[in-house]
């Protein structure tokens, strides 16, 4: 495991760094208060409930939208630099490798994510919040960051360029957020099928609201291993070419 989070510092410093990382993050906790500005607290009186629900929907949709382009330097940067070669001779795995990456993308957007707790406790101010609801909205959060940051890794080992790994895991996130689509135009049991593989829809809709289910839970670790295990698979294959 020391290798891994020897990785994991290497990346979380190479991303705080880097401009990518400040303007993600500007841009990111910008959005996200003038979105609870406007949305959640504009409109006239609203239960707390709802004010910190919006809130938490909002920050999903922004969370998802800023993995794509932290996750997309993860091995497609290596590649294109040409420090890749360097990475897979040295005395570590191609599975520390994902992980070690993994680990420091995610530290990055837990510390982004966690950067916005200001927000409901502003509603302290005006109304009654319950923590319940906040932990289980910021745990809904970062499963979702998990889940979407494993899908841009993979991403990323499929591509020899940023740019490229941009467009793949923008395309694979976007598949995997519309399965609801295919679910409400499908019969059973497609129906259930598409409805449960939604990255978004069902799953995170309980967080949101403050509920905490254990299928959402295993889902979303489904998912982030699911494809860890891919982009580890795919490191491998072009280790021997």
């Amino acid at each position: 495991m020391k290798s891994v989070w020897l990785i994991a510092r290497r990346e979380l410093v190479a991303t705080l760094r880097s401009p990518l990382g400040f303007i993600v993050a500007a841009l990111v906790l910008a959005a996200d208060g003038l979105l609870f500005n406007v949305r959640a607290l504009g409109g006239g009186a609203k239960l707390s409930t709802d004010v910190i629900s919006q809130f938490f929907f909002d920050l999903s949709g922004l969370t998802m939208i800023a993995c794509i382009p932290v996750s997309m330097r993860l091995l497609a940067e290596e590649r294109q630099s040409g420090t890749i070669t360097l990475l897979l001779t040295s005395p570590v795995r191609d599975y520390q490798v994902v992980l070690g990456k993994y680990l420091g993308a995610l530290i990055f957007m837990a510390m982004l994510t966690l950067a916005t707790i200001y927000m409901p406790l502003l509603v302290l101010f005006v109304g009654k919040v319950s923590w319940g609801h906040v932990f289980a909205g910021y745990l809904g959060t970062l499963l979702l960051a998990s889940g979407c940051l494993a899908i841009g890794l993979f991403g990323s080992s499929l591509a020899r360029s940023q740019i490229v790994a941009v467009f793949v895991s923008a395309f694979l996130l976007a598949a995997m957020v519309m399965m609801w689509l295919l679910a409400k135009v499908t019969d059973k049991p497609l129906t259930d099928i598409f409805a449960y593989l939604a990255l978004h829809n069902i799953h995170f809709f309980s967080f949101k609201s403050g509920k905490i289910h254990l299928r959402d839970i295993v889902y979303y670790v489904s998912v982030t291993t699911f494809f860890l295990f891919a982009a580890t698979r795919m490191l491998e294959s072009r280790r021997w070419r």
